[in-house]
């Protein structure tokens, strides 16, 4: 039998990484993972090799590569809460372009027939009244350190080892994705488990910011698929992966709501937007701190390139996600 083909997963621990390790151990491969120290480690399948670091420790890193001697290398480690990003600029800088450097150059110095997926962000994009793809305007002048971060290591390290180099790397540009897995602040998990909580009597009411607001979301283990099928052709390509459409946050909460058997009676507009029960207390409202004028062009995604390249568009549709999501703070709860 042919020997298993080896994966190095950073971030392992998180919704991704986690998704990830269970499809490549489906597939025969024997994985390795690199989890943030003190992180829950719940989803991430007892059969990976795991090594507790930061991706910022050179020593630790370049351990891990020579140990693993990995195929394949997934970075899907980064401070991606942008919240964080913007209180720690210089760290965000460390670990989602420094660190991302130093995995590659370590990764192909090790084996030069590796292949390298960095997990960008579609936050890197110029917003625009169309879709964006793979060759939308970058947003060089952000003030968003997250951003800035990736667009850079996208630059410096992919399209370089790449264009330069002659490896494989390969950045997927990533629209939202969520799952049960996701951080409790990530919306559509906020929203489904509030609204849990409050059919189940635990909390009164769900405060969000702008419920206009749209946004292009997909499953996130749709989108893990993809990032293992960009590693499986003959050249390395950047996708966009995303949907293609965009819904409401006040969209989710119908639904929700809806497979809950609440009743909204919805009231107001903008800042003043509020939803009422059929009794007529309030159940969802706008929190002044949390609200944002929605963006002018929402980013929605152009996945025409993946369907082309590796034949893949989402499996979940919107109102499926919802249900999910729905259906998994219920059994939480």
């Amino acid at each position: 039998m042919p020997p298993h083909k080896k994966a190095l997963i950073t971030g392992v621990a998180g919704q991704d990484g986690s998704y990830l390790a269970e499809l490549l151990l489906s597939k025969g491969y024997q994985v390795f993972g690199l989890a943030h120290v003190g992180s829950r480690t719940d989803y991430v399948p007892p059969e990976v090799d795991l090594t507790f670091g930061e991706l910022t420790d050179q020593v630790c890193v370049e351990a891990l590569v020579k140990r693993s001697i990995p195929d394949e290398v997934y970075n899907l480690a980064s401070i991606t809460d942008l919240k964080i990003a913007f209180e720690h600029p210089e760290l965000t800088f460390k670990i989602n372009y420094e660190a991302v450097g130093f995995l590659l150059n370590t990764t192909f110095k090790i084996n030069p027939q590796a292949r390298f997926l960095q997990a960008s962000s579609s936050e890197v994009f110029e917003l625009s009244p169309t879709s964006l793809n793979e060759d939308s305007l970058r947003c060089w002048d952000t003030a968003n350190p997250y951003a800035k971060a990736k667009m850079m290591a996208d630059r410096d390290f992919i399209l370089h080892a790449r264009e330069h180099d002659g490896n494989f790397a390969c950045s997927a540009l990533l629209f939202n994705h969520e799952s049960p897995r996701c951080r409790e602040s990530r919306a559509l998990k906020k929203i489904t488990r509030t609204l849990v909580d409050i059919v189940r009597g635990h909390q009164t009411s769900l405060n969000l910011g702008n419920l206009a607001a749209l946004r292009d979301w997909g499953f996130a283990p749709d989108y893990v698929r993809a990032l293992w099928q960009m590693l499986q052709v003959d050249s390395p390509e950047d996708l966009v992966l995303a949907t293609g459409k965009t819904h409401s946050i006040e969209e989710a909460i119908i639904l929700s709501a809806g497979l809950l058997g609440l009743s909204l009676v919805w009231h107001g507009e903008g800042p003043e937007r509020y939803a009422c029960d059929t009794s007529g207390i309030q159940r969802v409202l706008v929190a002044p701190d949390f609200y944002r004028p929605a963006e002018h062009y929402p980013r929605v995604g152009d996945i025409r390139k993946a369907k082309e390249t590796i034949n893949w568009e989402p499996s979940i549709d919107f109102s499926s996600l919802i249900k999910l999501m729905t259906e998994a703070s219920l059994q939480r709860a």
